[in-house]
Parts: structure tokens; sequence; C-alpha cells
């Protein structure tokens, strides 16, 4: 029987056989699988990702996305009466092109970003490749085209509406991204020509300074149209496309030039210019002509930021962008009422700052004085320490204290705010001190008037002049309430059994009360520190501001419970629950907050959302947002109707603090009005809320900080400060028939009054000269620990 084995010699040689390997059949049938599973997953991903497969891969462009991509166009902003008052946009609305740009520039661009730009078909696999190997040897290196970044810029692919379920998994959302980018520009160079694509990119792509698109580019970094950019100033455009922040020629100069210089290292390596003018060329300086392109168009008003801000937030929930969408946003503020309420804090503002500059010049000092009413030494140069400017000083010259205050005393030629001229500006020589000192010689004021009944916002004026003062005092600015407090404390005890005809003895009382598990005592005082010992109804004190019925008022009802019923009928700020909340020193709030909790006694106790945009229109006028009224009802409707009635105790009973209102020409149709006046310690802040049947308004006046001020209540109480500027807004509101607002009663009751209310005290003269607000007391805590820990005596004059 023959031997079966191989041989272990080779017959023809005689030399030793190598034993041959055999690998098992089932590894190499995993492999067959394996390698199945691989082609399978490669034709049929590309197909997952577009269609987004149950919502893994987020959402892709779709095809008529990629025929009719949306063209820039700005969002336009209109008032409540049709006035188009401003847009955003980044581009102009008609894009340049290609014919319109510099050859240079397009060469640079694919000399930088894609050198074979014309032999691809959207994705470069020699530079995806060699981006792979350059990033495993740290040389990070990218591969896309420019059809790729034209498809992110484009599309947003990146963006948070793109997501699916994958994007949120590190690495896994980058492959996604990727082959989304992939896809796009493949299907981008189907459907447009090379030409086209190069004229999106460069009017899409981002150039940094806010500059989108070549045009806005050329503006911004040297003053110029795309056409008329020279060799070295199209190469520094496309270098910046690497990384708009890091190589800005404006901020960073030194990196801006060697990525300039990088670029035409490039075009020399294409030959886009022969190598001596390439030479010449990097060892020019950048040049520049800089003039940052604004892409907000329309006056400056303080109400803008708030309206971005909303927009903004609501674009980027719903996947829409304002600077390109054509939006139309339709507000609520009324151009008419805007502008009389702008005309009435002018005219005011600009009398009143008369009287604050011949005040202050006949005490032979400046107006930032201590509680004693001494100037405060060295305040400019500690104030100046807070500012930014100061700040960019400092860390130019560390360490060189002398150079930093040369800085501060050198003097140029500034632009400032003035009231001496109709354009409120003009040009004054000045060091950085100078102008802080002068600035801070002025008062500010902030209102804003609102329909209680909608949330409607039809006015908004947070400062003297947006251009010089950017600082908000409707919503970003907060100071303490003063006496326009106190009608919480009353709210308080009107919505737990009181009523207005309830009597408080006007008496010196002393308040006890536990501090940290210390027992305290506060000792309020009446302004003139008389008590006239009449049991007054609550709605004659809360008309003459009387502070001891206030204070015995919140100890009956507990502090904790007025900060609770001021949070609840619109005040957002933190409250401290102290004896002296209902005087106002509980914490500082804003005009905009106080609007709103007023407004809640008009709206039959329902507290309004404050709304600046009504709807917002599609590029073609279709509604794709409608904002209504949100409301929730904060207190009864009786409570409220109640508190709209003491309120017009300011001008109803004898002695009310409103009582200056009778000298405008607001009585006609038996028309009613109720508000309340508020001054705070040392007269910092004046405040008057004041509304109508129809309106509810509030105006805040007061030095920027609170040790600027007046000294005396005949200036600086809230009456006389911030009440004439509700009087003339009224005044011309009222005058203006195209508005639509008319003198009147306020609406009779919805419900059943149970509690009794009509108790008008004895009648006196309608107007009381001599009528004053009270000041509003410091914050007991602070003053509790300055004193260290003892009992005050009593806190200030309210």
């Amino acid at each position: 029987m023959a031997d079966l084995k191989p041989p272990l010699t080779s017959p023809a040689t005689g030399t030793k056989l190598k034993k041959r390997r055999r690998w098992p059949l089932r590894l190499t049938s995993w492999a067959w699988v394996l390698f199945g599973v691989v082609v399978i997953l490669f034709l049929v991903y590309p197909f997952l990702v577009s269609t987004n497969f149950m919502f893994l891969f987020g959402k892709s462009p779709s095809l008529g996305d990629l025929e009719n991509p949306k063209v820039e166009q700005a969002s336009e902003l209109y008032t409540s009466d049709g006035v188009l008052i401003g847009k955003y946009f980044r581009e102009n609305r008609s894009p340049v092109p290609l014919s319109k740009m510099s050859p240079l520039l397009i060469k640079a661009l694919i000399a930088t970003e894609d050198v074979r730009f014309y032999e691809h078909s959207g994705i470069d696999l020699q530079a995806v490749v060699g981006g792979a190997f350059s990033s495993l040897r740290g040389d990070k290196r990218g591969g896309s085209t420019i059809t790729q970044q034209l498809a992110k810029n484009l599309y947003k692919i990146r963006r948070q509406q793109s997501r699916g379920a994958l994007g949120y998994i590190p690495v896994v959302s980058t492959i996604v991204a990727k082959t989304k980018e992939w896809l796009t520009a493949v299907d981008l160079e189907q459907r447009y020509t090379k030409e086209e694509i190069l004229r999106m990119y460069l009017n899409t792509v981002e150039y940094g300074s806010s500059a989108f698109g070549i045009k806005v580019a050329a503006k911004t970094f040297f003053n110029t149209s795309p056409d008329s950019l020279r060799p070295e100033q199209a190469a520094m455009l496309v270098g910046v496309l690497n990384n708009p922040t890091a190589y800005n020629p404006r901020f960073h100069p030194a990196a801006a030039l060697r990525r300039r210089n990088v670029v035409l290292d490039r075009m020399g390596h294409a030959g886009v210019l022969p190598k001596s003018e390439i030479t010449a060329l990097k060892a020019t300086p950048i040049v520049l002509d800089y003039h940052v392109e604004k892409h907000i168009d329309g006056p400056d008003t303080y109400f803008r930021s708030a309206i971005s801000q909303f927009v903004d937030a609501w674009c980027d929930s719903t996947g829409h962008d304002m600077y390109r969408d054509g939006l139309k946003i339709y507000l609520t503020i009324d151009s008419r009422m805007q502008a009389h309420a702008e005309e009435a804090l002018h005219e005011r503002m600009k009398a009143l700052q008369r009287q604050f500059d011949n005040f202050w010049r006949n005490k032979g000092k400046n107006p930032w004085v201590d509680d004693e009413g001494n100037e405060i030494p060295d305040f400019i140069e500690t104030q100046i320490k807070r500012t930014e400017g100061y700040k960019t000083l400092a860390n130019r010259y560390k360490n060189q204290p002398q150079r930093l205050d040369s800085a501060l005393h050198a003097k140029r030629p500034m632009k400032v705010f003035t009231w001496k001229h109709d354009d409120n500006d003009t040009t004054l020589v000045m060091s950085p001190l100078d102008s802080l000192a002068y600035y801070k010689h002025f008062l500010q004021s902030g209102m804003m008037s609102m329909d209680p009944f909608t949330g409607q916002i039809k006015a908004w004026v947070g400062g003297l002049d947006y251009r010089f003062f950017q600082y908000d005092h409707v919503k970003q600015g907060k100071r303490q309430a003063g006496s326009t407090f106190k009608p919480f404390v009353y709210l308080t005890a009107i919505d737990n059994g009181y009523s207005p005809c309830d009597r408080i003895q006007d008496k010196r009382v002393t308040i006890n009360y536990v501090e940290n598990g210390q027992p305290m005592e506060w000792k309020p005082d009446n302004v003139t520190r008389e008590y006239t010992g009449i049991n007054m109804t609550l709605r004659h004190a809360m008309a003459r501001s009387v502070n001891s019925v206030t204070a015995q008022l919140t100890e009956k009802v507990g502090w904790e419970n007025v900060a609770k019923y001021a949070h609840k009928v619109g005040i957002t700020s933190p409250l401290l629950a102290v004896p002296s909340i209902g005087l106002g020193s509980g914490g500082d709030v804003s005009v905009f907050e106080m609007v709103n909790a007023y407004s809640t006694f008009m709206n039959t106790g329902f507290r309004s959302e404050p709304r600046l945009v009504t709807r917002i229109e599609d590029r073609n006028g279709n509604v794709i947002k409608q904002f209504d009224p949100v409301q929730k009802r904060a207190v009864s409707a009786e409570t409220a109707w109640l508190m709209t009635y003491m309120l017009r105790g300011g001008m109803e009973e004898p002695g009310g603090t409103s009582q200056a209102l009778w000298d405008y020409e607001l009585w006609r149709n038996n028309n009613q009005i109720g508000g309340k006046t508020g001054t705070t310690s040392n007269y910092s802040d004046g405040w008057y809320m004041g509304m109508t049947k129809d309106l509810m308004t509030g105006v805040w006046v007061g030095g920027e900080d609170r040790s600027i001020h007046f000294t005396g209540s005949q200036q600086g109480e809230g009456g006389r400060t911030a009440l004439p500027i509700f009087g003339k807004f009224m005044e011309k509101v009222y005058r203006d028939k195209e508005l639509g607002y008319t003198p009147g009663p306020f609406p009779k009751p919805t419900v059943k009054i149970s509690k009794k209310y009509n108790c008008v005290s004895p009648s006196e003269p309608r107007r009381r000269a001599e009528a004053v607000d009270t000041i509003a007391a410091d914050n007991l805590l602070e003053r509790m620990n300055s004193a260290g820990g003892g009992v005050p005596d009593s806190l200030p004059r309210r």
C-alpha cells in the first residue's frame, strides 16, 4: 500500500520541503462575512444618513434646499403702527457676482483651500487621505474642499436642528456631520457650476469682525470693493478664512501677517504670481482701513437689545436666523407713543439737569457726596478703576504706574453728550478722567408704558441717549423703589381681610422683631418727624405715604407676606423680608418689574407677561408665530379693583402725593388717574408710577451712582423729578388724536365689591402745594450690620 503522506524532501533537488499551513475554514468564513458587512454598510450608510434613518442622523438639506438655497435677506422690525424702524442683516441682500471680484482673490482661494478644485466632484480623496496621515503625525491639516465648506456654511449642517440621536455621541457626531458635508458637496457639484459654487462660497463665508461675505469683508478691512482688492489684500482675506478670530488682522496682526504670507507662498507655488513679486509682497506690512459694518440698521434704541435677545432665542429654538431669513418682526411699540415718551423725558430731564447743575454750582462742590453732604474724596479716581477702559490701560501699562497715570490724564478731542445742542452732542478736549467726571454729573432716567390688559409695551425709554449711555434704566438697571413699594403692603392687607376704610393711628411706633436669634427693634420716622395722632383710613395713609401707618400695617400682615405678594403680582428680583420692606428697602427692582406689578391691579388681578413682539412673518408675509398674551391669576378681581381705587387716592385724598398732576392738561371728560410717588434715602432715586384707564407707566430718575443726587425735597423727591415726565407724556398722548387714547374714568368693578371702600377723607383744597413724598429707609439689615449689630434708634427719614 502506497504511503499517502507528502514527501519531506524534494525528489528533484533533495532539499527539505516546508510544510504548507492551511487556515481554518471557520476563520475564512468569518472574514468573508465581515468583508460583506463592511461592503453593505459602505453602500447603505450614505442612504441611512441622507434619509435620517430612525432619526439617528438628523436633517440633511432637501432637494429643494439644494436647488433653491435661500439668499441672504435682512429681517425687518415694524412698530405696531406699521413703521419700519430697523433691520438685522449680515450681508447685502444682493450677492456680489463673480465678475465683481478680483481674479486674484479667486486664484488665492483655490491655491490655499482647494488646489484640485476644478478636478474633483465635491470630495478630494487625495486631500482626505493626506489629511488623515498628517493628523496621525500630529500635523493637523484639513481635507475639506471649497464645496464641502460651502455645504457646511450654506446649510448649517452642524447646527442643533441638524443633529440626530447619534449627533450627541463624541467622534460619531463628527463622522455623521462629515458624511453630510460629503453627500451635500456631491449634490452641489451636480447642480451648480464651479463658478456658481465659488460665488456662493465667497458671498457666505465669515471673514472675522462680523464680516460675512466678501463685499462686507473688503469694506470692513480695507474700505474697498471686492473687484479692487490688491494681491496682498486678497491674500489676507483668504488667510483669515482658516480661523476668522485667530487671524483677525485688527486684533492679531502678527498672526494675520504670518497667515497672509502662507497664502502668498501657495499662490507662488500655484503660479498665480511670479516668485519675485511674491517675495516683495511678503515684505509689505498689512495696512488696514478698518470700519466695522453694523449688521443692525435703524435708530439706536434701548428696547432694541431686549428685542434682539427675545427674537434670537426664538430663532435658536426654531431653526430660523434673523440675520438671513428675511423675517418681518412686528412689535408692540407704537412709534408715535415712543416719540412722545422720548420727548417728555428729554424735556423734563433737560430742565432738571439745569437745576441740578445750578444747585451744586451754588454749593461749590461736585454732586457725589456722602450721607452728611460732604463731597467724596477721590471719587472719580476710584470709579474709573471699575471701567473697561481703565482695565485695558492697566493691562497695557502693567508695572508702569507713571505711564498709566499719563494715559489717564492725556487729553484728546471727544464727542460727548450735551443738552446744549439740538442733536445732543458736541466735541470737547478731555482726558479719560475728565470724561468720566463729565458724565457722572448727569442725572439719568428710564420710563416704560404698557397696556395693562394685554401686556403690550407701547413705549420704552431706557436713558437720555443710547449713543452715549448704553445702560438701560428700564430693565437692566435696578434701584430701591422707595414709597412706590408701599402699595404691596396695602395689597397684602386688602387680600387678607382689610378694607380701604379700616383705620390705623398715625403715631410713633417701635417694631420689635428677631434677627439671627437676637431681639431687635426699629423706630420708623415720618418725613417731618411729626405724628398727627389721627386714625387714618388705609386709603388716606397710602395717599399721603405715611410711614408710621405703613410700618404698623407691615407688622400686622407680616413682612414675609409682603414679599410674597410683591412676587405674585410681578416683582421678580430677590426681596429681603425685613420690617422696612414696605418702605422700599427690601431690595432693588427695575422699572420693568414695577410696571408689570402695578398692571396686575388694572387687569382685574391677572398678571400679564410684558411683550415686545406680537408676531413674526416669513419673507413672503406668512405668519409663522403669533405671540398671544400670557396671563395668570395673581389676586382676586375684587382685591385688584380695590387697589386701583386705593391708588386713585393720590389725586383724590387731601394731601395726596400725586397732587402735582393737577398742573397738567389731563382733566377733561371726568378723567381719573391713579399713581404713587417714591423717593429713596438722600433723594438718590425718584419714582412715579402712574395709571390711567388705558395705560400703566413707570418713571425713574436718579444719578448713575447713589451718591449723586439732590439734597432736599424741593428738588429731589419723586413728585418733582419723575412725576412731571409722566404728566408731560400723558398730555402728548391725549393730544395725539390718532392714537385713540382719551381721558375718562376707570372701569367699573366686574365683580361685587363686598368690602367698604367709599370713605373719602374730609375735603381739603384739591391742590396742596406742600404735599411731599416720604423718603425710603436704607436697608435695615445693612444699617444694623454697619452699627455692629446694635439697635438703631431710627432709620433715615422717608
